[in-house]
């Protein structure tokens, strides 16, 4: 059985063009802080932004600080001369800010940074060089950043837990990115990632693709991505794609019936109120969720029900 392949992702307008804005400001060397849920994307925002800037063709190098170690995010980052520490590299490491000299240094979860060496990275955003464990002579490198968090740093600086001055430099620009159940092209997103992931084969069943375009995806895109892979592979050997072979907790999501035209003002009054107030209650009050089972957007959703109140 091949590998199922990772989809590329598919923006939607808005998104596209903060992806053009956010590489004008990379360019112009303006530290960029992306925030949203987790799953909803960041690194594939900050992966594009650095194909539209000047620097596409140098490095782009990603550092999860929530996924290394406490005791080696340091050597990682700054790295280290021969002889170090014990268990060094005889040969030492150039470490991951210098690997990004020319390029796009991308420090995602960056709310969760260890305190300690938050100053370290403030000194280096300042000066501009790096000076490596061990001594040595420092280093000057040139390096465009871009943060990603699902955390409110801001209210992370103001409890002590992050720097301030290592805030404001790195949120000199914010974009959030929405989650992935405010998106209101949620069907044609499914089926573009699932020819990505499938090759162009047949497309889903509709009762499958329904159930999905219902979800509320709490993991947003990675959660999404992962159901299709899974999706493909459990198909692969002829079975049908149906809902069956969705995940638990999409097999429980019960799709309302398709609505053939967006509802208007004025027509079917008393059905519009009692089937908007039903569809509501039956998405626990998420007008977004509400508004995608009717094939509406969420603004007419509000203004309708505000009328019938």
């Amino acid at each position: 059985m091949t590998a199922i392949p990772w989809p590329q992702p598919i923006f939607d307008a808005q998104t596209l063009a903060d992806v053009e804005n956010a590489a004008r400001l990379v360019d112009a060397d303006i530290p960029l802080l992306i925030h949203g849920e987790t799953g909803s994307g960041k690194e594939a925002f900050a992966r594009a932004v650095h194909g539209k800037s000047r620097c596409a063709d140098k490095p782009f190098v990603a550092v999860n600080c929530a996924a290394i170690p406490e005791s080696l995010i340091e050597s990682e980052l700054f790295g280290y001369e021969e002889g170090a520490f014990t268990g060094a590299r005889r040969q030492g490491s150039r470490g991951l800010l210098r690997e990004a000299h020319g390029g796009i240094l991308f420090l995602d979860e960056i709310g969760d940074m260890p305190f300690a060496l938050q100053s370290r990275l403030l000194r280096v955003l300042q000066d501009r060089q790096v000076m490596p464990l061990g001594g040595g002579r420092p280093s000057p490198v040139d390096i465009r950043v871009i943060s990603a968090t699902h955390r409110d740093i801001e209210a992370l600086s103001r409890q002590g837990h992050f720097r301030p001055d290592l805030y404001y430099r790195l949120a000199q620009f914010t974009m959030t990115l929405n989650p992935l159940r405010t998106r209101t092209d949620l069907v044609p997103l499914i089926d573009g990632l699932w020819r990505q992931v499938t090759g162009g084969s047949a497309p889903l069943p509709e009762e499958t693709r329904s159930r999905m375009a219902a979800y509320d995806w709490p993991g947003n895109y990675r959660e999404l991505v992962g159901a299709l892979r899974a999706l493909a592979a459990l198909a692969t050997s002829g079975t049908h794609p149906g809902p069956h072979l969705l995940p638990t907790a999409l097999r429980r999501i019960q799709p309302m019936p398709a609505v053939a035209q967006p509802i208007e003002t004025g027509l079917l009054e008393h059905h519009t109120r009692d089937v908007m107030r039903a569809t509501l209650e039956a998405c626990g009050g998420n007008i977004s969720l509400a508004a995608r089972r009717l094939g509406i957007n969420r603004s007419t959703l509000y203004r309708h029900l505000q009328r019938l109140q």
